[in-house]
């Protein structure tokens, strides 16, 4: 049983969604990835989670959770939607606000054995926590 997780750019293009299914589609019937993290901000994100909808219906045998950075605020953003669960690390309620996601993105990181990146540029976010797994030996796939 491996895990995967993911981090691109908040203004990834949509078009990346045919090159992301084939990428999963490889990882979960060549490599065992059954496992899936997604965070909830940016298109990169949205993408992910609706390429995995489309792969549960395929492979039942998935699953995937979308991993929140700050507490829901109410009750019915905190359960399931759409055959994925919601997680709340409890750990992020005692992290400052700002650091929440990059505190979140960590966790992502330390929980997968796979990270798939929509990395154009060195800088921002999505460059930083895909340097960030490759340095913790993670097997990285960059779908540019």
């Amino acid at each position: 049983m491996a895990s995967c997780t993911f981090f691109g750019h908040r203004d990834t293009p949509e078009d990346i969604s045919q090159r992301l299914e084939e990428v999963l589609t490889e990882l979960i019937l060549d490599y065992g990835v059954n496992k899936f993290y997604v965070g909830n901000q940016g298109n990169f994100d949205r993408t992910v989670k609706g390429t995995l909808q489309k792969l549960k219906e395929k492979y039942r045998f998935i699953d995937y959770s979308v991993v929140l950075a700050y507490k829901p605020r109410s009750p019915e953003k905190s359960g399931s939607e759409n055959d994925c669960d919601t997680v709340y690390p409890d750990f992020l309620r005692r992290v400052p606000y700002r650091a929440a996601i990059i505190k979140r993105n960590e966790w992502m990181i330390k929980k997968s054995d796979y990270v798939v990146t929509y990395v154009e540029k060195n800088t921002g976010g999505a460059a930083r926590f895909k340097e960030l797994a490759e340095k913790k030996g993670k097997k990285v796939i960059n779908i540019i």
